[in-house]
């Protein structure tokens, strides 16, 4: 039963019923609407927590995640200084190369289950860290999720970018699969992170997903790890 009212609850979630940083209905209340127990909702919520879609805060209620907090926005990020810590370090300096429109290939098309040739976003950018370009990302959006996208838009918002997805495009990012590996730049990649041709870097190539297993973003990135490094927990 409770595995029913998560589903019901995740349905909320996936149609805007409750935003980004709102507050739930009391697990009373939704126990009411749903005619179920209070525990067989304080379960469903528990799981839910546990996936990091909902957020407990005491003698508060409960929250939808949003990646405006700062804990979901570690959660995202795993390049960390090698001294100090990323909270220390303080956001990334953001450069925008390029924010285009363009015709899906075949390989995004199938990562982002789309159709060749359906209309998606492509960005690139740099991250730097205290002035030194630590990151090369390429991003791909689906089009018509993103409609309106611009290179603008994502240099000026201050914030987390997936935050500005969840409030200018109500596209909240719920989890992500990586692939790493160490390659070496071609010379347009090693001019763009200043470093010499052959040097070795980490690629991370990220798939993104929105509720119910719906891929949103492709994201290929390269990092510098000279004096960052890749930190993962596992628990």
């Amino acid at each position: 039963m409770y595995q029913q009212i998560k589903g019901l609850i995740l349905h909320s979630l996936q149609h805007g019923e409750w935003k980004p940083g709102e507050v739930i209905p009391s697990e009373m209340d939704l126990a009411a609407r749903f005619r179920v127990s209070q525990g067989t909702v304080r379960k469903a919520i528990d799981e839910l927590a546990a996936d990091n879609l909902l957020m407990r805060r005491q003698g508060k209620g409960t929250f939808v995640a949003t990646h405006a907090e700062r804990q979901v926005q570690y959660r995202f990020l795993k390049l960390m200084p090698d001294v100090g810590d990323a909270r220390e370090e303080g956001p990334a300096q953001r450069t925008i190369l390029e924010c285009k429109r363009s015709r899906a290939p075949v390989e995004i098309a199938r990562a982002l289950q789309l159709r060749t040739g359906d209309p998606v976003i492509q960005a690139r950018r740099i991250l730097s860290f205290a002035g030194v370009p630590t990151i090369l990302e390429d991003i791909w959006l689906p089009g018509q999720a993103f409609k309106g996208l611009t290179a603008e838009q994502m240099a000026e918002y201050q914030g987390p970018t997936y935050a500005m997805f969840e409030l200018d495009y109500g596209v909240r990012m719920v989890r992500a699969e990586e692939k790493i590996r160490a390659i070496a730049p071609d010379e347009e990649q090693a001019n763009l992170l200043l470093v010499p041709v052959g040097t070795p870097l980490l690629s991370v190539e990220r798939l993104a997903y929105t509720y119910n297993d719906v891929p949103m973003e492709l994201r290929r990135a390269l990092y510098r790890t000279d004096t960052h490094h890749y930190h993962n927990s596992l628990s």
